[in-house]
């Protein structure tokens, strides 16, 4: 498999966890607002950069 792919997928991972988390702390009043916008764009940016990621790695075969 290939590692750009894998580190692709784990980016989106976490930027998925991020964003619940994010969702989760808004809707339960259980965080600042500060630490929810730093979570938050931190989750964005992993979410996308992991999709890019995976989108515009090439499948090789050897």
């Amino acid at each position: 498999m290939n590692l750009k792919r894998t580190f692709g997928t784990i980016l989106t991972v976490l930027g998925i966890i991020g964003l619940i988390y994010t969702a989760d702390s808004i809707i339960q009043h259980s965080a600042h607002g500060s630490t929810l916008l730093v979570v938050g764009i931190i989750g964005l940016l992993f979410f996308f950069s992991g999709i890019s990621l995976i989108k515009t790695t090439a499948d090789e075969v050897k």
